[in-house]
């Protein structure tokens, strides 16, 4: 073959008609319905990774709206206008370059061409690949041109970065997203490639191809195209991991095992091997998450022994934060080695409810019992000061009762209790709060039936506090954990 006239796989078998574009069915179905209907808008905007086919798209829709018999979705292949689109030779068909023809001079040049209308085609289209590239200038001076354009003007624009796009440029055109195209309908179009180029290739070889695509379509071509250069007819799997560097299924299996098992031997023993065979520690780590994912997926659909989704998950996550690490650290494999050892770690936490869910699934039913607390309503002031008792004073070793005349300050309100009559524990506290936070008590809403409180000044309540014996000092802070107002009698027989 001539190699003048090589054409790259990408090249040859780029899509010619919307049903050969691999895994955008949801673009596909829209656009075809805006024809058919009429509802044809002047705007369009194609985001999506590199190679999953925004540009040809693009072509696809131009030389849909313009062939000889359309709008149509299909367009014959004997189409002289269609075929002249997508060889890029129609006149009516702008290709823009955003990275090399970003400037505001360039857009004003294209703002004035498009007055002129078409000459062979029924509408003159723009596409604009990269739009993200053009300055803030140039994409003011396109606004008000894209809001109103001439009816005969389309424009279609096409990004791998559509944060940078202006939202005034995003907001007048109809936003398609382009999705990564899943692994196994790239094995399926390269399968189809190698049968018509008559090339013998390995399913796993053409996995591992798909494998380093990242959904990428026109890479997992451009690598099928290296390779047939690399192997020639045959096509191994074995070759496509020498070439690119990629770890082995089996490889990439024992390494998952080793992380969920905590086999820090075997993690050493196969980071040693991907070092001396030259393996890509980053797509290493990459298809160990993928792997990882998977197991993930199953433990939780699977009713059997399965490795906790919680500990996968916990791996997972110290892999992704590893990731950044490895790919742009100064030492790829000790970076890897960190990090998977970070994820062993990480698997081996458990949370508290995953505890408190082992615990349970292995007590027996019969022997859980509620437990349940009781306590008593109503509690006497004597009985509250009773059990204030000091074991080493007598009675007559006492202070006098902090309520007293004589610790009682001039202008302070007071208020006498019977020592018989119950107390209500709700109205005790809330008393007792306001007392000691700001020193200022009014009357509660009590009839006579209810305790009637003493209130003293919150200092001298807290220095006679301190003066209890560390016993019954520490009775009144652990078990009641409040703040008393009064002492009026302890008695130190109920300490003993």
């Amino acid at each position: 073959m001539n190699s003048n006239s090589y054409q790259v796989i990408a090249r040859r078998w780029r899509p010619k008609q919307f049903s050969e574009l691999v895994g955008q069915d949801h673009v596909v179905r829209t656009l075809g319905n805006a024809i058919e209907l009429g509802r044809i808008a002047h705007a369009y905007l194609f985001v999506g990774p590199r190679g999953t086919g925004k540009t040809t798209s693009a072509r696809l829709f131009a030389k849909s709206l313009n062939w000889e018999n359309g709008p149509s979705l299909e367009v014959p292949d004997d189409s002289e206008i269609g075929q002249s689109i997508m060889d890029g030779r129609c006149l009516d068909v702008i290709e823009i370059d955003g990275a090399s023809n970003n400037s505001v001079e360039q857009v004003r040049d294209l703002r004035d061409e498009c007055q002129y209308a078409p000459s062979q085609c029924r509408f003159k289209i723009y596409v604009i690949d990269e739009v993200h590239m053009l300055s803030q200038q140039a994409f003011n001076a396109l606004l008000k041109t894209l809001e109103e354009p001439p009816p005969h003007v389309k424009f279609v624009f096409a990004t791998t970065e559509s944060h940078k796009v202006l939202p005034t440029i995003t907001s007048r055109c109809q936003r398609f997203e382009f999705r990564s195209i899943p692994t196994n309908l790239i094995v399926k179009k390269l399968t189809e490639i190698c049968e018509v180029e008559k090339i013998e290739v390995e399913n796993d070889a053409l996995h591992a191809i798909a494998r380093m695509a990242m959904g990428g379509m026109r890479d997992a071509q451009s690598i099928l195209d290296q390779m047939i250069s690399f192997c020639g007819k045959a096509i191994q799997q074995k070759d496509v991991l020498e070439v690119y560097g990629l770890a082995s299924t089996s490889q990439i299996l024992d390494l998952e095992k080793a992380v969920i098992s905590g086999d820090y031997d075997l993690i050493l023993k196969l980071t040693d091997e991907f070092s001396q065979n030259g393996l890509d520690f980053y797509r290493a780590l990459l298809d160990l998450s993928e792997n990882l994912r998977s197991s993930l997926v199953n433990s939780l659909s699977s009713s059997g022994p399965t490795v906790a989704p919680e500990q996968i998950a916990r791996v997972l996550d110290e892999l992704k934060q590893g990731e950044s690490l490895v790919r742009s650290g100064l030492s790829e494999k000790a970076n890897f080695e960190v990090t998977l050892f970070r994820a062993v770690e990480a698997g081996r936490t458990r949370s508290i409810d995953q505890v408190i869910r082992k615990i349970t699934s292995v007590i027996p039913q019969e022997s859980k019992k509620k437990i349940e607390f009781k306590t008593d309503p109503q509690i006497t002031e004597q009985k509250l000061t009773k059990d204030l008792a000091p074991a080493s004073r007598t009675e007559e070793d006492i202070p006098a009762p902090l309520g007293s005349q004589s610790d009682e300050l001039p202008g302070t309100d007071s208020y006498t209790s019977d020592p018989s009559t119950p107390i209500n524990p709700s109205e005790k506290n809330s008393t007792e709060t306001n007392c000691i936070e700001t020193g200022v008590v009014t009357e509660p809403e009590m009839d006579d039936a209810n305790l009637r409180l003493q209130v003293t000044d919150p200092e001298k309540i807290r220095a006679r506090m301190d003066t209890l014996p560390p016993g019954v000092r520490q009775i009144v802070d652990e078990k009641f954990r409040g703040e008393y107002f009064a002492i009026e009698k302890i008695d130190k027989g109920k300490l003993i």
